[in-house]
């Protein structure tokens, strides 16, 4: 293509982000844009891993910025095609995000606006910031595969929370509660297995693990706090872990997941590395931005002030993510 697209925007639309508010919603938006004269050219999900191709497509034809229009997956799917590609560095392409998710974790980190208009506002005021990226092997089929993470991720006890979330959603049911549901459900049927986790080549955790958790970024499951800590440019994983301990007692304490205090919990550590590795005598899963893949063994390396994201005003001024 002859024409010069590093100043048009490329817009991912995922129709059925936020049980099809990405569809929904997106007259509504591209109205916003074109009114506020942002250059853009709009592109549909088609099916799952459609935005990765996407992503690289985008590069190829020679934009160097990328709107995403939906929830954490999508994010989570654009980010692995900037990561895969090899034609720019990753940096040279600007993301913006309409949160239309359920969840909208990683929006909620970095104060993405909830109102369009403000969106289409910090779009127009340009406030950049240069987030970590974690580069992630796992397993499929006994071959070991890389995937990317940009928010969040879990494993054992964690995925398997995401998985069932996951097939509800595909039979169709809707609503928060299923997150709470699958959690209360896992929690009695899931199985721990000897875990052996290393920090740095430091070994920090060897017995029956219950999860573990690896934060770029603070938030999970619609506000669940599992990294409260973590800091999205420090050069390091945030990692909870929670030993095999009574659930009945575990789960008398889930409000505090919410409230920051996680580690408030006895037993419940947090251990901080560039690499981290985790190996099991059996195979547990993975899961990162919400997104279900492969199975242990898993290693964790961070990937420096890799994606550059169009943040709030409000989180560059006070260096810290909105709450609301």
């Amino acid at each position: 293509m002859n024409e010069d697209l590093s100043t048009r925007w490329y817009t991912i639309i995922n129709p059925i982000a936020g049980r099809g508010k990405g569809l929904t919603d997106w007259p509504q938006i591209s109205a916003l844009l074109h009114q506020s004269g942002i250059e853009f050219d709009a592109h549909f999900t088609e099916r799952k891993f459609h935005a990765i191709e996407m992503a690289f497509e985008a590069v190829s034809y020679g934009y160097r910025r990328i709107i995403i229009v939906g929830g954490d997956g999508t994010l989570h799917e654009t980010v692995c095609g900037l990561m895969m590609q090899q034609e720019v560095a990753s940096t040279d392409v600007l993301l913006a995000v309409f949160a239309v998710g359920t969840g909208n974790d990683w929006m909620r980190m970095f104060g993405i606006p909830k109102l369009y208009n403000d969106v289409v506002r910090s779009i127009q005021q340009g406030h950049t910031f240069l987030q970590d990226v974690g580069r992630v092997t796992y397993y499929e089929s006994k071959v070991q595969q890389t995937r990317y993470l940009c928010n969040v991720g879990g494993v054992a006890y964690d995925a398997a929370v995401c998985r069932s979330v996951n097939r509800l959603k595909e039979k169709g049911l809707k609503g928060t509660w299923l997150y709470i549901r699958s959690a209360f459900v896992q929690a009695v049927k899931f199985k721990s297995h000897p875990t052996y986790v290393f920090c740095d080549g430091k070994q920090v955790f060897s017995g029956r693990l219950f999860t573990a958790t690896i934060g770029i970024g603070k938030y999970t499951a619609g506000g669940l706090s599992q990294t409260p800590y973590a800091v999205a440019d420090d050069g390091l994983f945030d990692m909870t872990i929670i030993p095999e301990m009574n659930r009945f007692k575990l789960f008398t304490r889930f409000r505090t997941v919410y409230n920051d205090n996680i580690y408030n919990i006895n037993g419940v550590t947090l251990h901080r590395g560039s690499k981290l590795e985790i190996k099991c005598d059996g195979e547990i899963n993975l899961e990162l931005d919400g997104e279900i893949l492969g199975v242990s063994d898993f290693t964790f390396e961070i990937v420096e002030k890799a994606i550059k994201v169009i943040v709030s005003e409000k989180f560059i001024s006070l260096g810290t993510p909105s709450l609301d």
